[in-house]
């Protein structure tokens, strides 16, 4: 798999991200993916190629068609970067809540 892509630079067009919620549903065929839009079929294809070398989705050919899937691997750099974040703001909401019931038992 090719990953020369950032990764968040691929979710930061919001087409791509609609793609990626669209195969969250199921694996579709390029053809399929390009139905869903109103842009051409190149431009879903251009779309789906940066997907693929950020390693966020996984393309299989099937007869004719080429096959497009999560690749769950794809979203590790992202979820770890977005966890650190979800800590960051819980330690912040944890220590607010202790102060804020410091202050309630001192009165």
């Amino acid at each position: 798999m090719r990953t020369s892509t950032d990764p968040f630079q691929a979710l930061a067009d919001p087409g791509r991200r609609a793609i990626l919620m669209l195969l969250s549903q199921d694996k579709q065929s390029i053809n399929s993916i390009a139905g869903n839009f109103d842009i051409s079929r190149p431009a879903v294809s251009k779309h789906v190629k940066v997907l693929y070398e950020a390693g966020l989705i996984l393309i299989k050919d099937s007869g004719r068609e080429r096959y497009c899937e999560l690749n769950a691997a794809g979203f590790d750099e992202v979820k770890q970067w977005l966890g650190y974040f979800d800590k960051f703001w819980n330690n912040k909401l944890q220590n607010l809540e202790n102060l804020l019931n410091q202050k309630h038992n001192t009165k």
